[in-house]
C-alpha cells in the first residue's frame, strides 16, 4: 500500500477492521483478572518480521492476544499460568492469504454463498494454517456480518476482509457506482480487473480504472488490481492503485517497474497457483496422493477431475497451455522484483472451483520456492509483510497487543518452507484449532 495513501486509508478504515481504536493494537490490552494466562514454552519462535529466530522461546497469551514474547531468561511466567511445553517445536505468525475468495463454492459448483458455507471454507483454512484471508471479490453482508464478528477471543476460524462485488464498467459512471456500492456494503478494499482475458474480453479502460482509484481513495479505500500485461501494471501505478494482486505474465518486468513499486510502497502479490490450477488437471496431479490434502479432500470431487475425458479436454485447451507457459513467466518476475527490493505479499485466488483452499497456501510457497525466495522472505511474505500490505496491524506478527494467531510445527520452515505443513497445532485468539481431517 502506498505510503501516500496509507495514511488515510488505516485513518478511516482501522476501526471498523478491528473493533477496536488503534493504539488497542499496539501495546498488550490490560487483562481481565479473571482471564487465564497461557504460556507456550520451549520453542523457537519465528516472529514473523524478520529478526533472526529466538531459541528457547516464551509467548504468553491472556484475552486472545499475545501479552509478552522473550527469551526464557526475559519473560516471567505467573504462578498460575497455564503452561504447554513446546520444546523443540517451532512457533511462526499464522499466516496470511492477502488475495483469496471466500463463499460460493461447494465442491465444483459456484453459487453457495451463505454463512454457512463462508464459516465452513474459514474453518478449512484454519486448519491449514491460514489464519486470515482477505477476500477480493464475490463478498457479500454475510460476509461482512463475519468480519464484524471477530474481533473477539472466542474466535475459532480464520479472520475475513472483503472487497464486496469486482468492480467493472465500460464508464466510469458505472464502475464508480458499484464502488459506492461497496463502500456502502463495508467493503475493506475495492477490487477491479484490468485484463482481457488472453484476448477474449476487453480490458478496462485507464479512464474507466483512473475513476474508480479516485473515487475510492475519496472514500478511504484502498484499491487492488487483477492484472496481467506489464504495460497494464505500469498504467495502474500511474494512476495511483494501492496493491498489485497478479503477476505480470506477458513478458520480463522491468527495472522501472520495480522502481515505481518501491518508491509507492505498492506490494505485489503472485498468485502463482492461480496459474498452476488452469492447466494441472491435464492428468492426475501429484497432490491427490498427498495425506496432508487427502486430510480435507472430497472423493468424489477428485473422481471428477481424475476422469480422462475431463484430463483430455484440458490438456488439450489451448488456453490452458498458454496459462502453463504464464506461470514460468509469473515465477521469472516474482523471482526479479523479490530480488530487486519490492514488498511481497502471499497470495492465492483460491476459493473458485479446484482451487482448494489450505492446501493450496502450501503449493504457493513452494511456487515462491522455486521462483528463487529464500525460506525467510516467504515466511515474512505469508505473515508481517502480508499484514502490512493489507492495512492489518493486530495479526501477522507475534508483538505484544496483536491476536494470538500462530502454529506450532514441527519441523524448522526456515530449513525448507515445506516444513509449514508439519502442523502440530493451530491457534487463533488463543483457541487450538480442531486438526486436519477433523
Amino acid at each position: 500500500m502506498k505510503r501516500r495513501a496509507q495514511e488515510l486509508i488505516l485513518a478511516v478504515t482501522a476501526a471498523s477492521w478491528t473493533g477496536c481504536a488503534p493504539d488497542d493494537r499496539r501495546a498488550a490490552p490490560e487483562a481481565d483478572a479473571t482471564e487465564e494466562t497461557h504460556a507456550f514454552v520451549g520453542a523457537t519462535i519465528l516472529d514473523g518480521s524478520g529478526a533472526p529466530p529466538l531459541a528457547d522461546g516464551v509467548l504468553l497469551v491472556r484475552g486472545g492476544r499475545i501479552q509478552e514474547v522473550g527469551s526464557a531468561d526475559a519473560v516471567r511466567v505467573p504462578a498460575d499460568a497455564i503452561v504447554t511445553d513446546v520444546t523443540g517445536r517451532f512457533i511462526v505468525p499464522g499466516l496470511i492469504n492477502a488475495h483469496g475468495h471466500v463463499g460460493g463454492t461447494l465442491g465444483l459448483e459456484s453459487g453457495h454463498y451463505d454463512r454457512a458455507n463462508l464459516v465452513r471454507q474459514l474453518e478449512l483454512y484454519a486448519r491449514y494454517g491460514v489464519t486470515t484471508v482477505v477476500s477480493l471479490g464475490g463478498d457479500g453482508e454475510e460476509g461482512v456480518a463475519l468480519r464484524e464478528e471477530q474481533a473477539t477471543e472466542s474466535l475459532a476460524r480464520s479472520r475475513l476482509f472483503v472487497a464486496g462485488a469486482v468492480v467493472v464498467g465500460e464508464t466510469p459512471g458505472e464502475a464508480i457506482e458499484m464502488v459506492d456500492g461497496n463502500a456502502a456494503l463495508g467493503a475493506d478494499f475495492i477490487k477491479i480487473r484490468v485484463d482481457d482475458n488472453l484476448g477474449a474480453t476487453v480490458k478496462m479502460t485507464p479512464e474507466v480504472y483512473g475513476a474508480v482509484i479516485e473515487r475510492a481513495h475519496d472514500l478511504g479505500l484502498p484499491v487492488a488490481s487483477h492484472l496481467f500485461y506489464l504495460e497494464d501494471a505500469h498504467g495502474l501505478l500511474d494512476a495511483g492503485v494501492d496493491f498489485v494482486v497478479h503477476s505480470v505474465r506477458d513478458r520480463d518486468v522491468d527495472p522501472e517497474l520495480a522502481h515505481k513499486l518501491i518508491e509507492q510502497d505498492v506490494c505485489y502479490t503472485p498468485t502463482l497457483v492461480r496459474e498452476y490450477v488452469i492447466y494441472a488437471y491435464e492428468e492426475v496431479p501429484e497432490f491427490f496422493s498427498d495425506p496432508f490434502f487427502l486430510a480435507e479432500a472430497d472423493t468424489a470431487v477428485l473422481a471428477r477431475l481424475s476422469d480422462p475425458e475431463a484430463m483430455a479436454r484440458v490438456a488439450d485447451d489451448e488456453t490452458a497451455q498458454r496459462y502453463k507457459e504464464a506461470l514460468v513467466q509469473a515465477q521469472t518476475n516474482l523471482g526479479l522484483l523479490s530480488e530487486a527490493g519490492v514488498t511481497i505479499a502471499m497470495g492465492t485466488d483460491t476459493g473458485p472451483p479446484t482451487r482448494f483452499q489450505g492446501y493450496f497456501e502450501h503449493v504457493e510457497l513452494e511456487l515462491m520456492k522455486q521462483a528463487g525466495m529464500s525460506e525467510m522472505e516467504i515466511l515474512v511474505a505469508s505473515t508481517g509483510d502480508a499484514a502490512r500490505c493489507t492495512g492489518r496491524d493486530d495479526v501477522g506478527e507475534l508483538s505484544a497487543g496483536r491476536w494470538a494467531d500462530f502454529i506450532v510445527l514441527e519441523a524448522d520452515p526456515l530449513e525448507d518452507i515445506s516444513n509449514l505443513r508439519a502442523i502440530d497445532g493451530v491457534w487463533i485468539a488463543g483457541n487450538r484449532i480442531p486438526a486436519l481431517g477433523s
